[in-house]
């Protein structure tokens, strides 16, 4: 589990996918090292991946074919940089929101607005799916970065506001438009959704009928 609020940016040390499909991911992941040990959680671009092996500053991660598949990773190449968090402990204070660091699918940054103190990111879904669990002034994780989605146009098109401190200590300011990032919504949202869907496909029936509203009174 983690907050969405980025510790600090890591630098792609190497990338290399192997012939079953995954990849092997090494990290610079700088001050992280301190108090981090082999099979801790760390979240890369907001998802969540093991630590196998760490050599100094330096982490790798492996990378099944489900997650290069969902998310941005598999774009990855040395140099590039990423937002880092480690999981959240216990007793700690919850700054952002509760994330997975299960990604739920990539959003395109579509446009890009800036201003004095603040900017805008506009972004549109790639699976419109995950529409209904945008929600105006729900939160959002995009790139590992809890965000308050500031509106949505009912479309799959979403914004989110940004102050100088976000775009100083993660990597969204570099996102430009046409890229591509990692989106996980909300938990909580995706449970409401759960609940209110019919299992197995079935639609559910109402027992309220016009005599059913009779026989009680109605």
């Amino acid at each position: 589990m983690f907050t969405g609020l980025i510790e600090h940016i890591g630098a792609v040390a190497a990338f290399e996918k192997n012939a079953a499909g995954g990849a092997r991911l090494g990290v610079d992941i700088g001050s992280l090292a301190e108090g981090t040990a082999l099979g801790d959680s760390i979240a890369i671009d907001g998802c969540c991946l093991t630590v196998v092996s760490l050599d100094g500053s330096l982490a790798s991660f492996d990378a099944v074919p489900e997650t290069l598949k969902r998310t941005t990773l598999g774009a990855l190449q040395a140099g590039a940089h990423v937002n880092l968090e480690r999981a959240l402990l216990p007793g700690k204070r919850l700054g952002g929101h509760f994330v997975q660091g299960h990604i739920d699918g990539t959003a395109l940054v579509r446009k890009t607005v800036t201003g004095g103190r603040w900017a805008e990111w506009h972004l549109s879904l790639d699976d419109l799916n995950l529409a209904p669990q945008i929600v105006e002034k729900g939160s959002v994780a995009i790139d590992g970065i809890s965000l308050t989605v500031a509106g949505c146009d009912g479309v799959g098109g979403f914004w989110v506001a940004l102050i100088p401190e976000t775009l100083a200590r993660t990597t969204i300011g570099s996102k430009a438009e046409g890229a591509s990032v990692n989106l996980e919504t909300d938990i909580l949202g995706k449970y409401v959704q759960a609940m209110l869907q019919p299992r197995g496909g079935e639609k559910p029936v109402s027992k309220i009928s016009e005599e059913w509203l009779r026989d009680h009174g109605y």
